[in-house]
């Protein structure tokens, strides 16, 4: 690759990691270009898409980790240093909007996302051993424990972030006492041995599926609706009112929170 390829490919990586971490995965390609100094065109010269480039950003910000992970192995406090390498991933996840939202199931399959998502889990567990090893942690927590735990604190903390800055410190040191192990009970299940979601269920096959009921009814229409009646609304479209509630009556709206 030219040295200028090299340069502008280094500008949008950078520009498109700011502008991912400050609005979330949906900024515009344009908006990226022009702060990154480049076109749209050098923009999509180097990723087809925007899923290749998010999996780029995705890819440098774990090894980014593992990088701050592989500095700590050898320090003399292990504890300390396993819970510097959370507090760096959890502080991370809170600082960046599109770091969880990259996570698709495209990302996931991409090689070399699979290559640094290992990288992170072996370099968790080394330092998670060394932990153990030192009675810092309970003998029964795994680098995959605290890969997940990572991502709990950051996610449960996420929306008061804006709000009340540096609340995950909080909370991830409620976490890590609970990984110490002073008065602790054995867990109802193992740790699982990959982080990697289950596959989805293969669709039904056409010979699987009940035959159909033959009807003489019009489509549309329940078989016992009296001739001529009008058909039903289907419920699945944005504007379908449910059937037990009248047209006029306004209907209810969800609340922002969750606990709302």
């Amino acid at each position: 690759m030219r040295a200028d390829a090299v340069r502008n490919r280094r500008l949008l990586l950078d520009a498109a990691a700011a502008e991912f971490a400050e609005h979330g995965t949906e900024v515009s390609i344009a908006r990226i270009a022009a702060r990154a100094g480049i076109g749209k065109g050098t923009v999509f010269r180097h990723f087809a898409t925007k899923e290749q480039l998010l999996a780029a950003i995705f890819g440098d910000q774990l090894d980014r980790l593992s990088d701050a992970g592989e500095a700590l192995l050898g320090s003399a406090d292990a504890g300390g240093a396993l819970l510097a390498f959370m507090a760096e991933a959890v502080e991370l996840q809170c600082a960046d909007r599109s770091f969880c939202q990259a996570v698709t199931a495209s990302t996931r399959q991409d090689p070399e996302i699979r290559a640094a998502s290992d990288r992170l889990v072996g370099v968790a567990d080394a330092l998670t051993a060394n932990a153990r090893q030192a009675g810092s942690v309970r003998g029964d927590v795994t680098g995959h424990d605290i890969v997940l735990l990572i991502n709990g604190v950051s996610q449960a903390t996420a929306p008061l972030g804006d709000a009340v800055p540096g609340i995950w410190r909080r909370y991830l040191g409620l976490v890590f006492d609970g990984l110490r192990p002073e008065a602790a009970h054995p867990l109802p299940v193992p740790s699982p041995r990959s982080l990697a979601p289950a596959a989805a269920p293969a669709p039904a096959k056409p010979s699987d599926a009940p035959p159909a009921k033959p009807s003489d009814a019009p489509p549309d229409t329940p078989p016992d609706a009296a001739p001529g009646a009008p058909s039903a609304v289907p419920t699945d479209t944005p504007w379908a009112t449910p059937p037990d509630v009248p047209p006029e009556t306004p209907q209810a709206t969800p609340s922002d929170h969750a606990f709302g």
